[in-house]
C-alpha cells in the first residue's frame, strides 16, 4: 500500500528535509532515517540553523554524504528540491509554530510537502489555499492509513519466513535503524529478506511493506499488521523479516510492542537498547526499567527468545560502550552489537538461530 507517485523505480524525488533545531536528535529522528536511508526521496539538503554549514552524513555518522546542512529554505532553493519533507518526530504529532513558515515559503516556490505527524497539513486552510495556488502536493503520511480496516484472520500462520521482531527499551531508540540495516545486511549475504515497517518514516524511506500503526482505529492494527506481513509472503516468500518495533512495552506514553508480537507471531526478538538513557525520551521523572526485566517481559508474552540486543552508542564514549557491551552480554548470555558497524558476524549468527 502506497498511497502517491512519490520515488516510483529509480526516479527518486529530490527533497529538502524541515528539521529545524533537531538533526541529529530524537526528535529529528525522521530526517535522520532519511539520510542513512531511503529509496523513495533523494535529500539534497536539510535545514537546522543550528548546524547550518556542516555536512548532514558527518553529523550523523562521522562521514560525509555531500548533503548540506542549511538555515534557510531559500539557501536550499538552488539545488532544485520538489518536495519539501517535514523530518521531525513531535511530541503529540504536532507541527510546531516556527516550522509554519518553512511550510508556506516552500508552497509559495512550488514545492510539494511530505508530513508524517499526526497533525493533517493538508486540512491547514492557509496551507490548503497556498496548494492550491501553486499547484503544490500535500501528503499527510498517517492519512494514507488512518481509514484501513482489515479484520485479523489467522492467516499469519500460512508465512513461513523467519520473522524477527526489532523491539526496544524505550522510544527513538533505533529500533527502525537497526531493521533497515539487518535487512540489507542480510540481503548482502545472498539470503532473501524483507524489511516490514511500521511507522511513517519506514513509508518515506520507501519500503513497500508499511504499515503505520499509530495512524489507526485500535482494532484493526493486528488485522492490517498481518495483512501487511502475509502480502510480503505472497509476493516474495523471503527467507527473512525484519519487523520494526514500536515504541516500548512499557513506555507511559508510546507503550508498543504488543500488537506486533500478537499479529506477526515473531519467531525471535532484538532488544534495541541504550545505555546511557535513565529515563524514556521526552518524559524525565520516568525511568527506564533494566534490560533484564525487558527480556523476561517480552518472552513471557511472545513465548520466544530474545537472540541479542542492538545497542545504541549515544552519549557513549569508546570505552564505555565497550564495558555495556561485555556487561550485558554477560548478564543475558546473549550477543550484544552495534547496529551502525559490520554486521557480519550477527547475520551469520542470526542464520544459525534460523536453522
Amino acid at each position: 500500500m502506497c498511497g502517491c507517485t512519490y520515488g516510483s523505480g529509480k526516479n527518486l524525488d529530490d527533497a529538502v528535509i524541515l528539521s529545524e533545531k533537531v538533526f541529529g536528535t530524537t526528535y529529528g529522528k525522521t530526517a535522520n532515517g532519511l539520510i542513512r536511508y531511503g529509496t523513495r526521496f533523494r535529500p539534497v539538503a536539510v535545514i537546522d540553523s543550528k548546524l547550518a554549514g556542516k555536512d548532514a552524513g558527518e553529523v550523523l555518522e562521522g562521514k560525509k554524504k555531500g548533503i548540506p546542512i542549511v538555515s534557510t529554505l531559500s539557501e536550499a532553493l538552488p539545488l532544485n528540491p520538489k518536495v519539501m519533507v517535514v523530518g521531525i518526530a513531535s511530541d503529540g504529532g504536532y507541527l510546531p509554530v516556527e516550522y509554519r513558515s518553512f511550510i508556506k515559503q516552500a508552497l509559495e516556490n512550488g514545492l510539494d510537502i511530505v508530513c508524517g505527524l499526526h497533525e493533517f497539513l493538508s486540512e491547514d486552510p492557509e496551507f490548503s489555499i497556498l496548494a492550491r495556488e501553486h499547484s503544490c502536493r500535500i501528503t499527510d503520511v498517517r492519512k494514507i492509513y488512518r481509514d484501513m480496516k482489515i479484520p485479523y484472520s489467522g492467516k499469519i500462520n500460512e508465512v513461513k519466513s523467519f520473522k524477527l521482531a526489532v523491539l526496544g527499551t524505550d522510544s527513538a531508540v533505533g529500533k527502525r535503524t537497526t531493521s533497515v540495516f539487518l535487512n540489507r545486511a542480510m540481503q548482502a549475504a545472498g539470503r532473501t529478506s524483507v524489511m516490514i515497517g511500521t511507522g511513517q518514516t519506514a513509508w518515506m524511506q520507501g519500503f513497500e511493506y508499511t504499515v503505520v500503526t499509530d495512524a489507526m482505529i485500535n482494532d484493526f492494527i493486528s488485522g492490517n499488521l498481518e495483512d501487511t506481513v502475509y502480502r510480503a509472503w505472497q509476493d516474495l516468500h523471503p527467507e527473512y523479516m525484519f519487523l520494526e518495533g514500536q515504541g516500548s512495552v512499557l513506555h507511559p506514553a508510546y507503550p508498543g510492542s504488543y500488537e506486533i508480537i500478537a499479529a506477526c507471531r515473531p519467531d525471535a526478538i532484538i532488544l534495541q537498547h541504550s545505555p546511557s538513557r535513565i529515563y524514556y525520551d521526552g518524559f524525565p521523572g520516568f525511568k527506564i526499567e533494566s534490560v533484564e526485566k525487558y527480556v523476561k517481559i517480552l518472552q513471557l508474552i511472545s513465548g520466544k527468545p530474545v537472540i541479542a540486543v542492538a545497542q545504541n552508542n549515544e552519549n557513549l564514549s569508546p570505552e564505555r560502550y565497550a564495558e555495556e557491551t561485555s556487561m550485558i552480554s554477560r548478564k543475558l548470555g546473549i550477543p550484544v552489537f552495534d547496529p551502525l558497524s559490520d554486521l557480519t558476524e550477527i547475520t551469520k549468527y542470526i542464520e544459525s538461530v534460523s536453522r
